[in-house]
């Protein structure tokens, strides 16, 4: 009778929270949290709205807002002193940043870069648009053209978009970051493996193995088209127009990338900085190069990988010093984070530093991540947030700031939560203490206060040994079964409840397409890339 409860009081939460058409959809979890905390945070809405016209006021428009993310960080490598000489490498800048703002010591990601990217455009779990797994080439897929970004929706409320680096959101047309709401946008269709490991140079280091012809079979080879030689690593278009391959993909040309976008982003924020309108710029660097050769080692540490961490921290830097040069730094929020944890399959690159697990692990170590946001005169400096928070949180924040929130849609789950109180005020003020967790199409864990279930694995039939406290246990290291019987229901409960929704909002499955539509510029093996994906995809009609 109590499960039957249960059930029924879930459902009539949906029905009540979908038949309001000004209403955002969030997951059960949320609407429960609502119900226990919704005046106390209406009252503080009132404050909030407040504070944010007084700001508007005095700098006659919204704030700029820009969202710098980077791969594969594990936490604790960058922006912290103390972990810094553990690591033997330095970021000044980030360390600043924190000090002058917020460190996140508990912000959430999906497992891995795709998917953390489609969260953050669309303040949805990946899964629930078919963007939950990593993307590479030959793709013929991407985020559907149905999806709302966060860059539509500030477009709306009159804010210049612009966005510059790894978008890695598909190789069809409508997932071209011009067509998903960007007024300009310079980007790379997949992640950096291509670029940076499959040449000869990433051979030898073992980093790739066949993809060049001295490593082909010699004397049996027969298709000449299989490899896929005709990817794109960069193009860039404006809203409403073609896109154009900006540089062919060779290690020499990705190497130039990276000074490159940093000009880009750096020019758009200097254009941007004495507009009428404000601007949303999301800075989502490639970052990465781990060939030793032609690089200049620094660090202590004494690897590409430190290396890439000193260039990044730098640029972060150009990034803050040009704000306060115009003006803007007291008008700008600059949130600068890792989507997800370390690619640990990277050899003598990429390490586990506080927590276990990395990159598409449902561990804290594939999914918790450095975080830090900067905001003068508006951020308390030096404020540590323990709350909890996702990236997915920040669609939501970034729409409420940029009083967008009436152009969020309302005909689907926006996972995202509105956690401008915690910008605003700091530490406990967190608007969420769940967190379900995704690893590709698979529900793996949920997170729901300090503790941890995990779903996948485990001893069907019985508890499984797989509850976590994660203030105890932070890395994991021991999964737990009879000291969390009471939470067995509960734990049930909140899984129950997110099915139940997810059955009232299917997910849209993964889009296919045709690759490099839309690209006016296409090279004869891009072509040819791409006639093989089409024959693929027509097999057997």
């Amino acid at each position: 009778m109590k499960h039957f409860k249960s059930l029924l009081l879930v459902i009539l939460l949906g029905a009540f929270i979908t038949t309001n058409a000004q209403e955002i959809i969030h997951d059960a979890e949320q609407t429960i949290l609502q119900e226990q905390y919704g005046e106390q945070w209406a009252a503080q809405d009132k404050e909030i709205d407040k504070k944010l016209k007084a700001l508007e006021k005095k700098y006659g428009k919204k704030p700029n807002i820009i969202h710098i993310m980077w791969d594969d960080n594990s936490f604790g490598e960058v922006g912290i002193e103390a972990f810094n000489k553990i690591r033997g490498f330095d970021t000044p800048r980030l360390n600043k940043m924190g000090e002058d703002g917020i460190v996140f010591t508990r912000m959430y990601t999906e497992p891995s870069c795709t998917p953390t990217r489609a969260a953050a455009l669309t303040g949805r779990l990946a899964v629930r648009s078919g963007m939950h797994t990593v993307s590479f080439p030959p793709e013929g897929a991407g985020l559907p053209a149905e999806e709302v970004t966060i860059a539509e929706i500030l477009s709306d409320a009159g804010y210049n978009t612009g966005f510059v680096g790894k978008g890695h959101q598909g190789d069809i047309e409508e997932a071209h970051l011009h067509n998903q709401g960007f007024d300009e946008a310079t980007f790379s269709m997949y992640n950096q493996f291509p670029p940076a490991m499959w040449h000869s140079q990433g051979q030898a280091a073992g980093m790739s193995i066949g993809y060049e012809k001295d490593m082909h079979e010699k004397k049996y080879l027969v298709d000449q088209t299989w490899r896929p030689y005709g990817y794109i690593m960069d193009i860039e278009g404006k809203k409403g127009e073609k896109a154009r391959e900006t540089l062919p993909p060779t290690l020499e040309n990705y190497r130039k990338t990276f000074e490159i976008h940093q000009e880009k982003a750096l020019d758009y924020i200097d254009r941007k900085a004495d507009d009428d309108k404000p601007f949303y710029l999301a800075y989502w660097p490639n970052v990465y190069d781990l060939m030793r050769v032609g690089q200049e080692t620094t660090t202590s540490n004494s690897s590409a990988f430190a290396q890439n961490m000193d260039r990044l921290d730098r640029h972060i830097g150009e990034v803050l010093d040009l704000l306060k040069e115009k003006g803007i730094s007291e008008n700008t929020l600059i949130v600068a984070m890792a989507d997800n944890g370390p690619m640990v399959e990277v050899p003598a690159a990429m390490y586990q530093v506080v927590f276990n697990g990395g990159k598409g692990d449902y561990r804290e170590g594939g999914i918790r991540v450095a975080a830090f946001a900067q905001w003068d005169g508006v951020i308390e400096p030096g404020t540590y947030v323990g709350d909890m928070i996702t990236v997915h949180d920040l669609f939501t924040t970034f729409a409420r700031l940029g009083g967008a929130m009436d152009k969020i849609p309302t005909d689907r789950i926006i996972d995202g939560v509105d956690q401008t109180a915690v910008f605003l005020y700091g530490d406990a003020q967190s608007r969420r203490d769940y967190y379900h967790v995704y690893t590709g199409p698979y529900h793996a864990a949920t997170i729901k206060q300090q503790y941890k279930r995990v779903w996948i694995g485990g001893r069907p039939g019985l508890v499984k040994n797989d509850f976590y406290d994660l203030y105890q246990d932070p890395r994991e290291m021991r999964g737990m079964m009879a000291q969390f019987l009471w939470a067995w229901g509960p734990f049930d409960m909140v899984k129950k409840r997110h099915d139940l929704m997810n059955e009232k909002y299917p997910f849209t499955p993964t889009r296919h397409g045709t690759p490099f539509e839309g690209i006016e510029n296409l090279r004869p093996e891009s072509v040819q890339f791409q006639q093989t994906v089409v024959k693929t995809r027509n097999t057997g009609k």
